[in-house]
């Protein structure tokens, strides 16, 4: 159940009601209408926005309009008091007797409550990562790692058929240089002396597994080839060594990708195709671009060169498709890749990047303008900065790289549930700061820490009921049945209240794509259960087993499973475990 979903259809039909007496003019728009907890816990339980939106087109005063608004609500089912409040906002304070239909839906809905089914089957892609295969992915691309993969998860439970992807940038420079770095490291596993490592080569240690492997396989066969055909058996050989080192670290963090899908491939037909279907509907032109802004780039050339009219569709200057050498630019496989996307049925494209690709925001816009027109959208969501810390002081060195820190050397030291929850406590595109020692606390300033525990006391209750209880059914068809009315705590009301916010800030992250909403509910959550629970240490007659009162016992239990559950929802969104114990 949603509560105030529930109650933006009884505010519309309360408006419908005077709109049928007069009070009100006919074929009002009610879409910006808000029912929201009020800002001030104090003022109600649910607020609404509806006579300030409805002021303006009826011609009235706000408060006018609120004042007949609130006379219509005060005897629905559930509303104690309706006031008008401030410029005109209507603000419902709900009678104790509602809130046990919230215990009773998730008891109900258990791991679906709140979820809803917003995306009706519709297909969207998820593309994340997407680093270069030329190296073990960083800590920059841990943050877009969860952020993408707690983004699909967050899709898929509101009902949407999601594909998790990775664009494996397999073709080009830098992978020709992966070729001739990982080359070196073969003539090194057969003992040869290759000295340092040229300038504009791979230097990492990675690679000498990648030569050693070579060797068993090729033995010294590879020395007696030209250098074009070793390289044309070595380049393919390690990206697929680099992409099982990428798919090991993403698997360390409970990250697996449904779809990997090649730049490769796109040079094989995909792109020639897709600039004659541009050309056909005179979106491709040769001609000249103006020199970009400020110095220009030691490689740029005023020529005149293949271009695609991305102007035309949002974009700042048109985009070139060809290289001088004839070779087509990475734009060139940026649209054929949206087009692949798009032929294989997705609504929506989800594009997650650092924040170094915010200049890719407009042109990707503009691709899918011109390829999808208005049957698909793009959305592009650019991850800041992760800095590290170790007691606040700024950590650099990697033990498997010696320039950066490594995804794998974050998880392998504080495990994945740390860094999953963590690198979602913060909006995606702001900056984060991620101290190891802060974050491995076991206290409340530790939001995993706090969450996880709050679970963990639950279970350990429920542990306790079934031995205090004697086997008693702890079930939930059984817990929802009992009297839930005993629940009359002003902590308890709180806490119900809470759970009753979950669906609408569920929705809430869905419609943004914002899955650090979830991280943050979360941890609101275990603070108000964390409250209750050293508030029944204070009070005895409100700890959650009283042997000799089954009914306040039962309720308490029935609260509890439905704080688990909604915490249970939430972990999984973020892609962290419910731990039992701890």
């Amino acid at each position: 159940m949603n509560v105030f979903a529930h109650f933006e259809q009884v505010i519309g039909a309360a408006i419908g009601r005077l709109t049928q007496r007069g009070r009100l003019p006919e074929g009002m728009d009610l879409s910006r209408i808000v029912v929201e907890p009020p800002r001030d816990p104090s003022h109600g339980d649910v607020s609404t926005n509806a006579a300030l939106i409805l002021a303006k087109p009826t011609g009235r005063k706000p408060r006018e309009i609120a004042t007949d608004l609130a006379l219509e609500l005060q005897g629905e089912d559930g509303v104690a008091s309706a006031e008008v409040a401030g410029p005109g906002f209507v603000n419902l304070r709900l009678k104790p007797s509602f809130w046990p239909v919230v215990i009773k839906a998730i008891l109900e809905d258990g791991t679906r409550f709140g979820a809803g089914n917003l995306g009706r089957g519709e297909k969207v892609n998820v593309e994340y990562v997407s680093a270069n295969p030329t190296g073990p992915l960083h800590v920059g691309h841990c943050r877009g790692a969860v952020f993408g993969d707690a983004l699909a998860n967050l899709l898929a439970a509101a009902g949407y058929d999601v594909t998790r992807e990775y664009y494996i940038n397999d073709a080009g420079a830098q992978v020709d240089v992966l070729a001739r770095s990982a080359f070196l490291r073969y003539q090194e596993a057969l003992g040869e002396d290759i000295g340092e490592i040229p300038a504009g080569l791979y230097p990492g240690s990675y690679l000498k597994p990648v030569g050693t492997a070579l060797a068993e396989k090729y033995g010294r066969t590879l020395l007696q080839k030209s250098e074009a055909d070793a390289l044309a058996i070595i380049r393919p050989f390690t990206i697929n060594a680099m992409m099982d080192m990428i798919r090991d670290d993403l698997a360390a963090l409970n990250i697996r990708h449904e779809e990997f899908f090649s730049e490769a491939s796109l040079h094989d037909g995909d792109i020639a195709e897709m600039i004659a279907e541009l050309g056909a509907r005179g979106l491709v032109y040769e001609g000249r671009l103006p020199p970009p802004k400020g110095q220009p780039p030691e490689d740029w050339e005023d020529r005149e060169q293949l271009l695609f009219r991305a102007s035309d569709f949002g974009d700042d200057i048109d985009r070139p498709l060809q290289k001088s050498d004839g070779s087509y630019t990475y734009f060139a496989a940026d649209v054929a890749y949206f087009r692949s996307k798009f032929r294989r049925g997705f609504k929506e494209m989800v594009y997650v990047l650092g924040a170094d690709h915010s200049g890719y925001v407009k042109r990707l816009e503009a691709v899918g303008r011109a390829i999808a027109g208005d049957q698909a959208r793009v959305v592009v969501r650019l991850c800041q900065l992760v800095k590290l810390f170790r007691g606040g002081e700024p950590v650099r060195m990697s033990k498997r790289s010696g320039e950066f820190v490594t995804l794998r050397d974050v998880v392998d030291e504080v495990g994945p549930d740390v860094v999953r929850f963590m690198m979602l406590y913060r909006k995606n595109d702001a900056p984060l700061d991620f101290d190891f020692e802060k974050v491995t606390e076991q206290s409340r300033d530790n939001p995993v820490f706090y969450v996880q525990y709050a679970h963990a006391r639950i279970c350990s209750v429920f542990r306790n009921a079934e031995a205090d209880l004697g086997g008693a059914d702890l079930s939930d068809e059984k817990l929802a049945q009992s009297d839930l009315s005993v629940l009359t705590d002003e902590a308890e009301l709180a806490i119900i209240k809470r759970l009753a916010e979950y669906p609408r800030i569920f929705q809430g992250a869905v419609s943004a794509h914002e899955p650090h909403r979830i991280a943050h509910y979360l941890y609101d959550l275990a603070s108000d259960f964390h409250g209750l629970w050293n508030r029944g240490k204070e009070l005895p007659q409100l700890r959650f087993i009283i042997v000799q009162n089954t009914h306040a016992t039962y309720a308490r239990l029935a609260m509890l499973r439905a704080i688990r559950y909604v915490l249970q929802n939430g972990l999984s969104v973020i892609g962290v475990k419910p731990v039992m114990e701890m």
